[in-house]
């Protein structure tokens, strides 16, 4: 039996491929579905500890790439993930490729290099802004991918604008909220503001990573002025990425809280904390994409603070709102917020946990021969 080879090596992957490899399980398919983790995040908090809590399928090989630059760290993705593929006993029916991490874009690279057809999972997302390296990611994969799974109608009409056949494209929905819908019992179970000393919907939840907001020490200083003055009013709950701590610490922000302000910097968060974190918060800042994704099936207010999204429904049919310029700016949307006039949002069509199914569907049929 031939195997179909997930691709996962980022935190976010790993929750858009368990619904799949689980909708998978529980059916008699045509090949051998397995997971390779190219190692692209390499600590605990940011991707062991998902195998416990998603039920994932342990590795069949772990490429540990690490970090680095991102072509270095494309690089060796791409000349390890062709290694695995030529040393396997028979040429894999597929491979399947999540997101826009670089492990997306370079093991699509090297399975079509070698005529390995390639399923990009939440394909055709577009920011518009080729400064991220994400857009460039997405992009790339898509125009090399033969099939295209996509999660939101935008994802659809973007790929159609670029040429792309609509005989390659199939809407699925998001794979991300069968994700949540299965683990959010679970995380409310677990009684994490409780833990951490907060009432339910009177505090923040922060998320920030990405370089446009971090790496400018201008633009970060502004970002935690804007924590700072929340946290006076309510606590305010800041899970850390490593690249973030980093920048704080370099920049001693991450020690300058003024009085009076109850500004809370943690570690990382496995993944059914955060969302217990989540779904009882008044308000969630971020700029990660699967962050507005989550708060809007939750209905929670989302500021975040991008002058862009690659998730545009979030905004129009969501609870997600974009906070281009100074930060400053939030501070009027969290007024909305507490006085109860801020959008509540809508259902969206294929965000309703059966995602995994259908993408299995899609792939049965293009590969069972």
């Amino acid at each position: 039996m031939k195997k179909v080879v997930f691709v996962a090596g980022a935190r976010p992957n790993f929750m858009k491929v368990a619904p799949v490899l689980a909708a998978l399980g529980h059916r008699p398919v045509p090949f051998h579905p397995c997971l390779v983790h190219t190692g692209q995040h390499y600590d605990e908090q940011m991707s062991g500890v998902f195998f416990e809590q998603l039920g994932l399928p342990p590795p069949e090989a772990y490429l540990n790439v690490g970090g680095g630059t991102h072509g270095m760290q494309t690089g060796r993705i791409m000349e390890a993930f062709e290694r695995y593929l030529l040393e396997l006993a028979d040429r894999p029916a597929g491979v399947v490729v999540v997101g826009d991490v670089n492990s997306t874009v370079a093991c699509s690279l090297a399975a079509v290099k070698l005529q390995i057809p390639v399923t990009h999972l939440e394909a055709g997302l577009r920011s518009f802004d080729r400064t991220m390296p994400e857009e460039i990611n997405r992009i790339v994969t898509d125009v090399i991918a033969d099939l295209l799974l996509v999660s939101e109608p935008a994802g659809e009409t973007n790929l159609l604008r670029e040429g792309i056949p609509a005989g390659r494209i199939r809407y699925i929905g998001n794979v991300m909220i069968d994700t949540l819908l299965r683990e959010l019992p679970a995380a409310r179970a677990l009684c994490v503001p409780r833990k951490f000393g907060l009432e339910a919907g009177d505090y923040a939840v922060v998320t920030l990573h990405r370089p446009s907001n971090v790496d400018d020490p201008e633009r970060l200083c502004s970002l935690m002025a804007l924590l700072w003055n929340l946290a006076r009013r309510f606590p305010v709950v800041f899970p850390a990425h490593p690249r973030t701590r980093q920048r704080l610490e370099q920049s001693g922000l991450a020690e300058a809280q003024p009085v009076g302000a109850e500004l809370r910097i943690l570690e990382p968060l496995p993944y059914r904390e955060m969302l217990g974190l989540q779904a009882e918060a008044r308000v969630v800042i971020t700029d990660s994409g699967g962050i507005q994704e989550e708060t809007t099936f939750l209905g929670v207010p989302c500021l975040t603070m991008r002058p862009n999204t690659e998730r545009p429904i979030t905004v129009s049919d969501g609870t997600n709102t974009l906070i281009p310029g100074d930060p400053g700016e939030a501070e009027r949307w969290v007024q909305e917020i507490l006085a109860g006039r801020y959008k509540t949002g809508r259902p969206i069509p294929g965000w309703d946990g059966r995602a995994g199914e259908r993408a299995s569907d899609v792939l049965v049929e293009a590969w069972g021969g």
